[in-house]
Formats: C-alpha cells, structure tokens, sequence
C-alpha cells in the first residue's frame, strides 16, 4: 500500500485569520471547523489543521507545488496585498522569485509568522505540475 500525507496541524496566533490567509491567497475552498481545529483542504486531499496556541512557537515551513498559471495568480495576489516576498528561505534576496531546476518559486510570510513557499518544479530535478 502506499503511503500519502493525510494532515497536519498548524500552530497559529489566530487560526481563522491564517486559514483565511491561505485560502483566500490560494483561492481555495473556506475552512472548516473539524473538533477544535479550522482545517483548509489542499488540491490533492491534505488538510492543514489550523490551531490556536498560546504563547510563542517556532516558525515552521509550507511548500505547495502549484502549476504555472497558478503561481502567476498566486503570486499576483501576493503583490496585490503587498507582501514581502523572496527568493530564498533564507531572505536575502528580497522582492525576488527563484528560477531553480527550470522553474519558478516565491516565499513569503503567513500571519503567524510561517515560511510559505510557492513553487512550480520540485527542487532536484522532479518534473512540475500541468495546469
């Protein structure tokens, strides 16, 4: 049997705020409640369990692979909020986007302070997605 990533939960300072960033960013379905969590479910059935912690914890890393035409949406969308956004993980190479392995990707901020990355090719050499 194979084995697929099913969910995972995502710390957040307002969960319904940063589930609405990402769906609204993403043009994505509206959260929905599931127990305590507000969850947002991606293209190929994963759901990012959104949950509100008290206190402070560590940033952590989302990469969505996209197709072409939706990063240029995605990515319009992020200017049109202007956020910052860069080409690296590392942000350095600020108001950028990245052209490795022959495609396109872009990090920015959610509102709790995740590292959100959209990208058209796997790193590595992996082929991309067709829209």
């Amino acid at each position: 049997m194979p084995i697929h990533f099913n969910h995972t939960i995502v710390a957040a300072h307002k969960k319904e705020e940063s589930a609405r960033f990402l769906t609204d960013l993403f043009g994505l379905e509206p959260p929905f409640v599931f127990g305590p969590f507000l969850s947002v479910e991606l293209g190929n059935g994963v759901t990012l369990d959104y949950a509100d912690i008290p206190g402070e914890f560590p940033a952590q890393h989302y990469a969505f692979l996209v197709g072409d035409a939706d990063f240029d949406t995605v990515f319009g969308r992020i200017r049109d909020k202007g956020l910052t956004y860069w080409a690296d993980p590392y942000g350095e190479k600020e108001m950028e986007i990245n052209h490795l392995d022959g495609g396109r990707g872009v990090y920015f901020h959610d509102p709790s302070g995740h590292n959100l990355e959209i990208l058209t090719r796997p790193y590595g050499g992996g082929s991309g997605l067709t829209d």
